[in-house]
């Protein structure tokens, strides 16, 4: 039997109650990149994207949001500020993107705008209609706030932040989503002028997101948007 060592992340730790795992290129870095998970899912995860990031030459943190594996407290309005913060562990000075599958992606168009991102990948984005509805019918097992979670998800909708995107998004989404129709995901396409929709055929709603061919047309896609900011 072959023996594979697998390079850990850099750094793992707390950073305002939320637990985080910080990946590092052995160059400097030529961005970061903040990972986020979609409902009921954790950091661990996504290492898989985030060591591609770190292959790539790109920065990376992946990490637990609120009411999420070993993050402190349940998932509330403060969201988009969490991603803030996770961004203020990446090098500073460095261009910034966002990447997020599901609940992750909603989050991901909804604060890119919010905490100056240069590029955003989506994957088969939710929609606060859709976390709202799962909410009020206790669909997830993640710990919420209820209340201020809710009227966060009123508050941000993601058809207007695609409209308003100052950032190139790449949207990917499996045909057979069985979640989130790709329908939406067409018309955030169709809403944010400088976006690329890549559907793919059959799938489900897990499928893409740890797809080796896709990981790197995501990688490529940022370094190519981030590329351009430098």
């Amino acid at each position: 039997m072959r023996t594979v060592n697998v390079e850990p992340p850099a750094e793992i730790g707390m950073r305002d109650g939320l637990a985080y795992a910080l990946f590092l290129p052995h160059d400097p870095p030529r961005g970061g990149v903040v990972v986020l998970h979609g409902a009921g899912s954790s950091k661990e995860s996504h290492y898989d994207f985030a060591r591609r990031c770190r292959t790539y030459g790109f920065a990376a943190v992946a990490f637990d949001q609120r009411g999420h594996g070993a993050s402190e407290g349940a998932l509330d309005g403060r969201a988009v500020a969490d991603i803030g913060t996770m961004a203020g562990l990446l090098p500073p000075g460095a261009p910034l993107a966002l990447r997020g599958s599901s609940m992750g992606g909603y989050l991901a168009l909804v604060g890119a705008d919010a905490v100056g991102a240069d590029a955003v990948v989506a994957i088969c984005p939710a929609s606060a209609e859709g976390l709202r509805r799962g909410l009020r019918e206790r669909r997830f097992t993640f710990r919420a706030a209820e209340p201020g979670l809710d009227a966060f998800l009123a508050e941000h909708d993601e058809l207007a932040a695609a409209e308003t995107l100052r950032s190139p998004l790449l949207l990917l989404h499996a045909e057979g989503d069985e979640q989130v129709p790709v329908a939406h995901s067409r018309e955030l396409h169709e809403v944010c002028e400088h976006s690329r929709l890549v559907v793919v055929p059959g799938g489900h709603h897990r499928s893409i997101q740890h797809d080796d061919e896709l990981q790197d047309l995501s990688v490529r896609f940022v370094r190519k948007a981030l590329g351009r900011r430098r």
